[in-house]
């Protein structure tokens, strides 16, 4: 049980770090917005459509790398969006770092990929 706890004391310092207090503050600042949700929606879907064709082994259609390179000008044009996108990416950094040390610490690392 006692990896349980310190699982919950885990999230519990997580939800208390300013990586994701400031992710959370900047996402529901921009999804008030009912435009700009709308348009990070979509933008959010492509770029996971792009990626599962990248995993899949299939190279995403030229129009729609298109659509998320214009979508992604013009959201970069509001500030509040862009503030958003680089809280994410902290918030995300830290996970992953945080996921990285769980997965070492329990060798569940991807050494069958190394040579």
């Amino acid at each position: 049980m006692l990896a349980y706890d310190k699982a919950y004391e885990l999230a519990k310092e997580i939800r208390s770090s300013e990586e994701y207090k400031e992710y959370k503050r900047l996402k529901s600042l921009v999804m008030a917005d009912e435009q700009t949700k709308s348009l990070l929606k979509d933008y959010k879907k492509m770029q996971l459509e792009a990626q599962a064709g990248y995993l899949s082994g299939t190279e995403p259609s030229a129009e729609l790398l298109e659509k998320i390179k214009k979508l992604g000008e013009v959201l970069a044009f509001n500030k509040d969006v862009t503030e958003y996108f680089s809280a994410e990416y902290r918030f995300q950094t830290l996970m992953a770092d945080i996921y990285k040390i769980l997965g070492d610490a329990c060798d569940l690392g991807l050494d069958f990929m190394k040579e």
